[in-house]
This record gives C-alpha cells, sequence and structure tokens, in this order.
C-alpha cells in the first residue's frame, strides 16, 4: 500500500484496493504501478501513462517504460532512451540517457557515454559521468562502483568512503550493509564498521531492524548487531508499518 491504495490484479487486469480490501479502481491495465505523488504508472497496449486516484490517465500511454514520481518528476524511456517529465506529462528533460534513475534528494543518477554521474532537476550535470554503476543519494550519501569496487560519495563527488566493497548498499538509518571478506556488515558514514561480518545476506535497517540471512534462513538484528528474530524464515521482507511478510 502507497498512499492508501494498492495494485492487485483479477482476471489478468490490473486495479486498486482501499486497506479494507473495497475496488477503487477497476481492473482494466495491462500493468500498474503504485501511487506517489498523487500518480501511478499504468500500461495499456504496451504503452505506459500516469494515471490519477479515479483511474483516469492525465498522461496519455505513450512510452516504452515508466517509473513512479519521485520529487516532482518521473524517468520514462522513448524510442530507446530515457527523460525525465513533470505531472503534466511535459518533458523537462529530453530523452537521451542510455540508463537514469529517479530523482532523490534533488539529484539522479544518469549514463552518459558508458559512465555514470548525477544531474539536478535543471538537467545540469553537478557529478561528471565516471563510475561504472551508482545509486540514489540516500541520507546524503550514493553508493558508485569504480573499478569493480563499491564506495560512497558525497553531492560534491568526493568520496567519503573509498571504493573498497564487492557489495554495497544504500544507507538507511545511519546505517549501510557491505560485502567485506565474503560476509556482510553494517559501516557507518565514515566506514568504521559497527556490526562486524558474520552474515550470508544482509539488508537496509528499517525502523529499527535490518532482515539478514544466517544458516541459509532469513531474520532480524537491530542496530548493535544483535539478533531480534531467530533466522527461521525461507523468506522475508523489511519491516513496514509494523509488519513484515515472511514465508
Amino acid at each position: 500500500f502507497t498512499e492508501g491504495l494498492a495494485p492487485m490484479k483479477i482476471g489478468g487486469k490490473w486495479g486498486f484496493i482501499d486497506k479494507t480490501g473495497k475496488i477503487i479502481i477497476n481492473p482494466q491495465f495491462d500493468s500498474a504501478l503504485n501511487f506517489t505523488e498523487g500518480l501511478a504508472g499504468a500500461e495499456l497496449a504496451y504503452k505506459s501513462g500516469y494515471i490519477n486516484r479515479t483511474g483516469n490517465y492525465l498522461v496519455n500511454p505513450q512510452f516504452e517504460n515508466a517509473y513512479p514520481f519521485s520529487e516532482g518528476l518521473a524517468r520514462v524511456k522513448l524510442g530507446g532512451k530515457w527523460g525525465y517529465i513533470n505531472k503534466t506529462g511535459k518533458f523537462v528533460m529530453n530523452p537521451q540517457f542510455d540508463e537514469a534513475y529517479d530523482f532523490h534528494e534533488g539529484l539522479a543518477g544518469v549514463q552518459i557515454s558508458s559512465k555514470m554521474g548525477y544531474l539536478d532537476k535543471s538537467g545540469k550535470i553537478v557529478i561528471n559521468p565516471q563510475f561504472d554503476d551508482s545509486s540514489d543519494f540516500s541520507e546524503g550519501l550514493a553508493r558508485v562502483k569504480l573499478g569493480g569496487k563499491w564506495g560512497y560519495i558525497n553531492k560534491t563527488g568526493k568520496f567519503v568512503i573509498n571504493p573498497q566493497f564487492s557489495e554495497a548498499q544504500n544507507f538507511s538509518e545511519g546505517l549501510a550493509a557491505v560485502e567485506i571478506g565474503n560476509r556482510m556488515a553494517y559501516v557507518d558514514k565514515t566506514g568504521r564498521i559497527i556490526v562486524n561480518p558474520q552474515f550470508e545476506g544482509a539488508d537496509a535497517f528499517s525502523t529499527g531492524l535490518a532482515r539478514i540471512k544466517l544458516g541459509g534462513r532469513f531474520g532480524f538484528i537491530n542496530k548493535t548487531g544483535k539478533i531480534i528474530i531467530n533466522p527461521q524464515f525461507n523468506g522475508a521482507t523489511r519491516f513496514l508499518e509494523g509488519y513484515s511478510c515472511v514465508y
């Protein structure tokens, strides 16, 4: 559920329900995304557009691919290239990128000439394309890949944690999961190890808990690394609104 609605599929078509299970938007779309900032991506006849909460298209289906709105803009694909539109469907940055990510904290990662950099909402490149891979900014830092290793940069493009990890995730609640010696650990924003490498898998913290994998099973730890829910599940999602879906 986002913004009170959740996409669901009936009879091969997608619509939306509220938290009582009542159908708010009848199943009619070939696919549908969650609502963000009042709009949801919805596909018809292999073209994507954006609907409002009544199910009417505010941005007609015309794109080859489309992602949820973030900070007032959405990345869409047209003619094999990615660009950004506003909520009227007008391009504020024309399709020109081979790859593009959502805006977070005012910046978005884009690929130019096989390298990733970052631009602002005016389309100005503020961190030159130089990375092999990148991710969204989160809590002031973004993870980027250089020379086969992941590290973290600030919004000036300066490394605050040098590339050294085989795997890394975004910062959440002050910590980030990273791989050290084939095991997952957690570091703070200075790169200091807070939870020692010991897990087969690890996820971002959410409401003070993080999903980890140990002995082939999933459980949850707190920020000191203490196991709060023993690894016992075949699968689990992060906690959201007080609950985790497990199986």
